[in-house]
């Protein structure tokens, strides 16, 4: 018998997914990713916020799902509402309201650029959350608070995917994100810490973690945590939304071949028909 010696077919190439990851700007925005390489100027609209950029940086962001830089401004006493206001009605495109509180020496650059970049992160964190929705970008739009700190697009997305593993090593469940929350009776209580407290004290089974977020002047993403802590250890749940009433079932009879029921019928149709 002969033997036919063969070479074995080359192997194929296995896709390096961590390098595609970081080649993708974190797989989290590939429009965003290309708006940073071409040094775009605007605001890209995704499903649960906005991101605006000057020059391809991140300048500022908004989410309905995070409290607003004036409340974390004022709700700590960091600024003066009626200043924030001020600033706000007079800011315009040549002065942004950063440079007019500035300016009027009623805050310091140092607070300011803290609490901005943390409100800044803070509705990243949402604004790059999976979308079922396209974004929009829109060339030359920019933010009425102006440029205070930019930060670099793969900085952002960095920290918004380490946020995503912390969340998921913490409580695998993202459902208490977004729910309205239920407190749960434990088997046994643990120690909590006055964050945890504050958090669990407002939970009504009507008010969702940004809601808790905002009433305590805090940022969404520290309050997520304490959430999910707080989930983790079985003192809340997300409270699922009621059953959808199912209209009632007609059954249909099955017919029936009883031969005595049938003899009947046959007799008063014989009847009937005297």
């Amino acid at each position: 018998m002969t033997v036919v010696e063969t070479t074995p077919p080359p192997r194929l190439p296995v896709r390096d997914t961590a390098a595609a990851r970081d080649r993708a700007g974190g797989g989290l925005s590939p429009m965003l990713t290309r708006l940073a390489a071409e040094r775009a100027t605007g605001v890209l609209e995704r499903e649960c916020g906005a991101l605006y950029l000057a020059e391809g940086r991140v300048v500022h962001a908004e989410s309905p799902l995070a409290p607003g830089l004036d409340v974390l401004l004022s709700a700590h006493g960091t600024l003066d509402a009626a200043a924030w206001w001020e600033a706000v009605e007079r800011a315009d495109e040549e002065h942004g309201a950063a440079r007019l509180l500035l300016d009027s020496g009623r805050i310091g650059r140092g607070a300011l650029e803290v609490c901005h970049l943390g409100a800044l992160y803070d509705a990243a964190y949402f604004a790059l959350a999976p979308s079922s929705t396209p974004g929009r970008f829109r060339y030359g739009t920019g933010h009425w608070f102006g440029a205070l700190r930019p930060v670099p697009v793969d900085a952002l997305e960095r920290e918004t995917l380490r946020r995503r593993e912390l969340l998921h090593r913490l409580w695998p469940d993202p459902l208490p994100d977004s729910a309205p929350l239920l407190r749960a009776e434990p088997v046994a209580a643990p120690g909590l810490s006055a964050r945890q407290r504050a958090v669990l004290t407002l939970v009504d089974g009507v008010r969702t973690a940004s809601d808790i977020a905002r009433a305590l002047g805090r940022q969404a993403f520290a309050t997520l945590v304490d959430v999910r802590r707080l989930a983790a250890a079985g003192l809340l749940t997300p409270r699922f939304p009621p059953p959808v009433p199912q209209p009632p079932q007609h059954l249909a009879l099955p017919p029936v071949n009883d031969p005595d029921i049938t003899l009947l019928k046959r007799l008063r149709d014989a009847l009937e028909a005297l």
